[in-house]
């Protein structure tokens, strides 16, 4: 789903209007899943060309011949500068066509490594998108198929939010409780079992991966013992 916005891309946001904008499909737009390969950002659909090209904006690609994945999207958006281009289908490696097979193209980017790597400049941004779940809409409205499409989307989110995360169990004699819980961050809340020695507990908490290597000595030096590092498949709230 999208919108043109002031300046004449198209942004991939919430419009209450469900359509996909390359084939104009119609569809019941489930969940917004915002993640892809590098980043938790939205994705850019972005017009680039080479680096020592005049093209500076939209007007300089009258007539001019633009590759890209997206031929629609990049049609319609011409349209918007009221521009005429030759728009061609590439199916991959598209940032290699310019500038023999191709003045200009429009692609996908999250950080513009791939396009600088070859040679190319970004020149102006046309879409921004995030991963959404849909559906057919009769599907959507069909109670039961409608129920497992929800199921999934509980599981991706799940999975989502385990990402970069792992769980850390640990035993503490209750005389370093107290040492040991203040040297975990702040706002964490970890469950706190009863062992059967009366004289410890065992505390678990979820926590940033990245943290752990820091997190551990101090534990560690606290009173903890037995300390186990865990992976998260899912974290359902």
């Amino acid at each position: 789903m999208a919108r043109y916005v002031q300046d004449g891309s198209l942004d991939c946001g919430l419009t209450g209007h469900d359509w996909v904008v390359e084939n104009n499909a119609v569809i019941t737009e489930l969940a917004e899943l915002v993640f892809s390969k590098v980043s938790r950002r939205p994705v850019r659909w972005v017009l680039a060309v080479p680096n020592d090209s005049p093209i500076q904006g939209p007007k300089d690609l009258e007539g001019k011949r633009i590759a890209t994945e997206v031929v629609n999207i990049t049609r319609k958006w011409l349209a918007s500068h009221n521009v005429t281009a030759n728009v061609e289908f590439s199916w991959g490696a598209t940032e290699v066509k310019p500038p023999k097979l191709a003045d200009a193209i429009v692609e996908v980017t999250e950080t513009g490594s791939s396009l600088r790597a070859n040679g190319l400049r970004i020149v102006c941004d046309i879409l921004t998108s995030t991963t959404r779940f849909i559906a057919n809409p009769e599907a959507a409205a069909h109670t039961w198929k409608r129920q497992k499409m929800d199921d999934l989307i509980l599981m991706l989110k799940g999975a989502m939010a385990a990402e970069g995360k792992v769980g850390l169990m640990m035993n503490v004699r209750r005389k370093d409780q107290a040492a040991v819980l203040a040297a975990l961050p702040a706002l964490l809340k970890p469950t706190i079992s009863n062992l059967s020695d009366p004289d410890w507990v065992d505390v678990m908490t979820i926590i940033d991966e990245d943290a752990i290597r820091h997190l551990i000595p101090r534990l560690k030096a606290a009173g903890a013992c037995g300390i186990v590092e865990y992976p998260l498949n899912k974290i359902i709230d």
